[in-house]
């Protein structure tokens, strides 16, 4: 798989939880500190621990982001 690739499946299912959670991409910046539009663009990568906050964030695992 491809960086852009990668980059694009997780910003879609990080787009996906979010709705599902019914939160603005500025709730989700309030309540983390974490700008997820760009990631949501899928044009920033984010390290490791960023995604581990996300996905406990969205009350997730990891896996869910592959």
């Amino acid at each position: 798989m491809e960086n852009k690739e990668i980059l694009l499946t997780l910003a879609n299912r990080l787009k996906e939880l979010r709705k599902q959670k019914g939160v603005t991409q500025e709730d989700v910046y309030n309540d983390t500190g974490i700008h997820v539009a760009r990631i949501e663009q899928g044009k920033r990568d984010i390290s490791y621990t960023t995604l581990c906050r996300l996905a406990e964030y969205f009350q997730t695992n990891l896996d869910f982001f592959q």
